[in-house]
């Protein structure tokens, strides 16, 4: 009865995974973590001219807090995006986990600083691609209210980032570029 009940303990307390709704709560807890030292907005501005630079707010583009963008550059706003165009990008992007479980901000992956990769890109609002699809619903936000040369700084929640990422629950702060196709 007693080895019984001590595999029965050992079981239990060997179990260190975390179920999904804890792994959202740390994933809000990251976020969090990196917004409080930003100015945040929590509202699209009501004229779509949004503050830009570096000092620019943060704005909360989404009722739950998917998704913060803070524009760089606005680009040219006459020369917004079309559904189904090719819309190529350069990104950075850093771990939100990782800084705020180490306070110092982790080194970036991407292809922003290396020319010689392939390149980026997606179909824009066409989610039936997998090119498109792959990237995620955040990556494309900004241009439903920028010009398609912009640039801005993206939080982005797990949901809405990579698609092939989202069981990892990691928010993720990137840096795009976003530029015209020249085909």
């Amino acid at each position: 009865m007693i080895a019984v009940a001590a595999v029965g303990i050992s079981t239990t307390s060997c179990n260190d995974t975390q179920s999904y709704a804890e792994l959202l709560t740390d994933e809000a807890k990251s976020v969090n973590y990196f917004l409080a030292n930003q100015r945040v907005i929590n509202e699209i501005p009501a004229d779509s001219i949004f503050e830009e630079g570096a000092d620019a707010p943060y704005y909360k583009m989404d009722d739950d807090g998917n998704i913060y963008m803070q524009v760089l550059k606005s680009g040219n706003l006459k020369d917004k995006a079309k559904n189904d165009q090719r819309i190529y990008f350069r990104f950075m992007r850093y771990n939100l986990s990782t800084y705020a479980s180490t306070g110092v901000m982790p080194s970036g992956e991407g292809n922003a600083d290396n020319m010689s990769t392939a390149s980026t890109y997606f179909n824009f609002e066409n989610y039936t691609l997998p090119n498109t699809s792959g990237y995620g619903y955040g990556i494309q936000m900004p241009l439903y209210y920028l010009g398609i040369d912009c640039e801005v700084n993206l939080v982005i929640k797990s949901q809405y980032g990579f698609s092939s990422e989202i069981s990892y629950v990691i928010p993720y702060l990137y840096n795009i570029r976003y530029l015209k196709s020249m085909i």
